[in-house]
């Protein structure tokens, strides 16, 4: 059985099992639909963020680099809802190693599209940066709203959940971690 038959089976017997009928006309093709969208939805399973930094480049840069607001989505490994949000991305260049900015947001959209914890995904990003560049500093800001917060449990709608990794002189460094977080948060 393949992949999408094996999905598509598994959404049959979720709705058989919801008290639905998946032959009923509204739901005929949503095992179909919600197979290959889950296809989609999880399509970084088999990729590493590391390998999105093939584009290192030699520039005569060692100030920091920072792309913030890179907007994401990914599902919560506990409830399979999804949590979505903005990642902000930043490393100090050492020996001037630098990689194409796009890089940064799709180290992002890899790890995220997997069932996830948001502190992995902050840690995951920072962690193929780190190995990738072996720059000076890194510092990842994950700012997320989790559905399984907002629909289920505790309701409440509009809440963030904020994580961090900070490795190298970000870490290290009480002065260049402020700094870096004034750059993020605009102060």
């Amino acid at each position: 059985m393949s992949k999408q038959e094996k999905l598509e089976s598994a959404v049959y017997q979720l709705l058989e099992a919801l008290g639905e009928n998946p032959e009923r006309e509204g739901l005929l093709d949503t095992p179909k639909r919600v197979a290959k969208m889950y296809q989609e939805m999880f399509s970084g399973l088999h990729e590493d963020p590391k390998d999105q930094f093939t584009a290192v480049f030699s520039e005569n840069h060692d100030e920091i680099v920072l792309v913030k607001d890179i907007p994401f989505y990914s599902m919560c490994e506990h409830h399979l809802v999804p949590f979505y949000g903005k990642a902000h991305v930043a490393y100090l260049p050492s020996d001037g190693r630098v990689t194409g900015l796009s890089k940064l947001a799709r180290a992002v959209e890899v790890a995220s599209k997997r069932p996830q914890l948001q502190e992995r995904l902050t840690d995951q990003v920072a962690t193929a940066l780190e190995e990738a560049l072996q720059p000076k500093g890194v510092f990842v800001m994950v700012e997320a709203e989790h559905m399984c917060m907002t629909m289920r449990g505790i309701k409440k709608p509009g809440s963030k959940t904020v994580t961090t990794v900070a490795k190298g002189i970000f870490k290290d460094n009480r002065d260049e971690r402020n700094e870096i977080l004034s750059l993020i948060l605009g102060k």
